[in-house]
């Protein structure tokens, strides 16, 4: 059995990508998830280099150092977090972070800003961003509704971190998407 962790994987649809490119290769694996492949057995490295030409074509990467696949592992259990639809009232990121993860906060934000440019807030923020472009997108939620989902204090919170992050207000964006 082998393990191999891949980075850019956040969604349902980048595993079916995985799998399916697992199957062209006929590369025998166990199952696919967010940021991860286990293998059946361990494959030749003519078979591994073929696999991450495949990936790097689709936008993913192996990972091969233990910080980078800490840092992709941050980045899959913020994704999973937000695709659950609403972030839980009092959300801390630290606390979220240290939990899954099993490891102090300050390494992990300071090992995340080193490897990334960016503070893990600062990411986290950006993410929740894309989340509410999405829902603005759909046109079902209410800015209201998408700022208690996403746990934000207020709408107008919600409101000037979103200028602050796309330089529009959010319903400048909805007029912008519509034209």
């Amino acid at each position: 059995m082998q393990e191999i962790r891949i980075k850019h994987m956040v969604c349902p649809r980048c595993i079916m990508a995985v799998e399916s490119t697992l199957s062209q290769l006929s590369i025998p694996f166990e199952k696919v998830e967010l940021g991860k492949v286990v293998l059946a057995e361990s494959i030749t490295e003519p078979s591994m280099r073929a696999f991450e030409s495949r990936l790097l074509a689709l936008g993913f990467e192996v990972l091969k150092d233990r910080d980078s696949q800490r840092i992709e592992k941050i980045k899959n259990l913020l994704s999973v977090l937000l695709s659950s639809e609403e972030i839980p009232s009092g959300f801390l990121l630290s606390e979220f972070i240290k939990t899954e993860m099993g490891e102090d906060y300050s390494a992990l934000s300071q090992l995340f800003s080193s490897m990334e440019g960016i503070t893990l807030e600062r990411y986290f923020i950006e993410q929740k961003i894309m989340k509410v472009k999405e829902w603005l997108s759909y046109e079902e939620l209410t800015l209201s509704e998408i700022a208690w989902k996403l746990d934000y204090s207020s709408v107008q919170h919600l409101s000037a971190q979103f200028k602050r992050v796309t330089g529009m207000t959010p319903s400048e964006h909805k007029k912008r998407r519509k034209q």
